[in-house]
Order: structure tokens, then sequence, then C-alpha cells
């Protein structure tokens, strides 16, 4: 962590307004901190019924393109800030004509395109694995027989928890044309990145937080779990070596610095078997893999994104005790046939040191995140597997 003297922003104190683009979990989970504080919270989403919806003073329905709904959003705001990447510049733009907007528009646009970000992450030194960017079927086939099988392509815009992405090279069984023309039309029959697979110890992430007087905290790597490209659980710390661990640590901060980050950035990485660490994608807000921080951290996630975008003094992020978290996807409340059912969380929570969160998201589907347990434990591997535990049981 680090902390200096930079903009002389004012201090947003309690009492004041915060707006925030999106109203999903994080949406509702980032209101909720910021209530407890004695803060106000408006949003804007484009789904009427947004988990957001039921703990904030206001709920703006808009689309993210909608630039008049978000100067208006920003109007009644002290600050903006947002949940989820998909804001168009525009909306961006309008927004802080009437107040800050942090992260800022800079920052995200160049987020927001997956070509770009690997591009500016190559740039800044910044180590990823290899990669390239295809606008076009023939580009696509191209960097697939370059790397020489094994192969991720994600969409450049949009896509998320697997949304998206398709494979290539995995299945001997399969024909390879076929392949590449399913995972051309996995990215929409539009730009993308293909990505080479790599040889993984485990994935990670490193929250950082950065306020605009320019104080830095750095969370402890989150060691995370992912099935079908949706993360399936994590934990924190990350059981990783003192050496690595601080390699992690200082390319999330190099990141953050060189955006001049206000806000929130989660750095997503490999650790591959070979020891190296690759930056694997970035995410300007909270993020799903340090839900465990509420419960393990002196200081949330959710409460430090606050702190961050009204100027406070950053919390500290020195971990209390090991605590971990699953997802409760959507298929939790449905049979194998699609028919609906009741979860047992009654039988979850008789797992000592669990606790269930929900986010009132009113249709189930699969795939869809619909809440998370979490959990605590005396080790790392104590609070997984009881979070695991516990998740068999619903």
């Amino acid at each position: 962590m680090s902390a200096q003297t930079g903009s002389r922003a004012e201090v947003l104190l309690p009492g004041a307004t915060i707006g925030i683009f999106g109203g999903g979990q994080l949406g509702r989970m980032t209101a909720m901190a910021a209530r407890a504080m004695g803060y106000r919270i408006l949003v804007l989403d484009p789904d009427p019924a947004c988990p957001a919806r039921f703990v904030v003073d206001g709920c703006i329905e808009a689309g993210w393109d909608d630039s008049r709904e978000a100067a208006n959003l920003a109007r009644g705001c002290d600050v903006v800030t947002f949940e989820i990447e998909q804001i168009s510049p525009a909306s961006m733009e309008a927004a802080a004509a009437f107040a800050p907007v942090r992260p800022g528009a800079a920052m995200l646009s160049i987020i927001q395109d997956r070509i770009e970000q690997k591009d500016w992450l190559t740039r800044n030194g910044f180590p990823v694995g290899p990669y390239r960017g295809v606008h076009s079927l023939d580009e696509l086939r191209a960097a697939i027989r370059e790397f020489g099988g094994q192969c991720f392509c994600k969409s450049a815009r949009g896509g998320y928890d697997g949304r998206g992405q398709g494979r290539v090279g995995f299945d001997q069984n399969v024909d390879a044309e076929a392949e590449v023309r399913g995972a051309w039309e996995a990215l929409g029959e539009s730009a993308g990145v293909v990505e080479q697979a790599v040889s993984l110890e485990r994935e990670i992430s490193v929250l950082v937080a950065r306020s605009p007087r320019g104080e830095v905290m750095v969370y402890p790597p989150a060691w995370n779990h992912h099935d079908h490209q949706i993360l399936t659980w994590s934990v924190i710390p990350a059981p990783l070596t003192t050496a690595l661990e601080s390699q992690a640590r200082d390319v999330a901060e190099s990141i953050a610095d060189t955006f001049q980050l206000e806000g929130l950035l989660a750095v997503e990485m490999f650790c591959t078997t070979g020891g190296r660490l690759l930056v694997n994608e970035l995410a300007p807000r909270p993020h799903n893999s340090y839900h465990a921080s509420e419960r393990a951290c002196v200081t949330s996630q959710f409460e430090q994104h606050v702190r961050a975008v009204c100027n406070l003094p950053l919390g500290e992020t020195t971990v209390v005790q090991p605590a971990a978290i699953a997802n409760l996807l959507g298929d939790v409340w449905l049979n194998e046939d699609g028919r609906a059912r009741e979860p047992r969380f009654d039988e979850a929570l008789t797992v000592p040191g669990v606790k269930l969160h929900l986010y009132e998201k009113l249709r189930p589907r699969r795939g869809r995140k619909m809440g998370h347990l979490s959990s605590i434990g005396g080790t790392t591997d104590e609070a997984a597997a009881a979070v695991l535990r516990a998740k068999s049981l619903c």
C-alpha cells in the first residue's frame, strides 16, 4: 500500500448523494455499505426490478446509452460511479458535466474493449499471455493456427460469465473448422481477442483501491475457481508464496497508478505452472472474487468503494480471518428437468460459520448469479471446504 498527496478533490462526507450506473448485485451491496455510512444513493439501470432498487433512495430506469437520463442521474448526485462496464462514452460524458465520475471515462474506454485493454497492458509493460486481436473469421482462423491449437476466444466488447466466449482445440473429436466457425459465432461474428491457452497453477485476482487524493490500498490476492468461465468459488487469502503474492500486489498497484485510478480496480491474473504471473482481465469496479472481503478483511470492498469515490481515508485491507464464498446460480432453484425447486438453505446454514447472501433477483435461470454463501475458517482450505459443503446441501 502507499499514500501520497495528490488531487485536492473535495471530500464528500456522509449526507452526500452517490450515483451508481448499474443496480445489479454489486450496486446493491455498494448501496447497502453506503447507507450504513450515512450516504444517499441513486441508481440508473434498465431493469425496473434490479436488485438495488429495494435498498436505494431512487432508481432511474434507463439504458446504458441514454445520455439524457445519465445527466439526470448526475444532476442529483455529488459523485457518480458504476458497477458495470457497459456504460456508453456519451453517458459518461453527460454525467461528468454535472458531477465527478469515478473511475473516469478514459480508463473505462480502454477496459471496455478487450483488444485495447490487452494492447494497453502490453504498451505499458505489464505481463500478458500470447494473444491476437481479430476482426474477421479469416483473422480468427489465422490466430488459432498461429497458436497451434488450444485457444480461448473472447468478444472485444460485452460478454460476461462465459457469454461471448468460445474455446477451440480442447476436444480432439470435434471438426477443427466447425470449431473455428463456432467460436466466431460465439463472438457475435464481430471483433474479439484470441488467447493462447496457458498451463495454470491457479487463477487469482488482486483488488486495488485508489482515492482522488492518491492514497492506495491493495487487498491480499484472492484464489478463484471457475467452471464454464463462471466463478464458482473464491477464497481470501490465496495460498501463494511470499514472493508471488508481492509480485501480484505490485503489478496490480502499478496498473492502478498508471491509470491514475479513482475508485476500485480488480486485476484478474493467471499463475502458470512455470511460475509466471500473467494479467488476464481488468474490472474497474467491485468484483465477485472479493465478496469474501466482507468477512475476511477489516474493510469490505463495498465500504472501500464508497470511501474511494468520496475521497475519504481508505480502510485497512488486512485479513482478519480466512473467508470464502460460493456463488449460488439459478441452477440451484431448478431441477435437472428445469422445474422449479426450493433450495434447502436451512440445511446449508447448519454448517458452522456459513452465512447466506441473496440479491432479490426475481427470475432464476441457469448461469444467473442469484446470491452467494460465505464462510470463515482457521485456514484458507477450511474456509473453502465449509462453503462448498454448505452449497452441496442446498
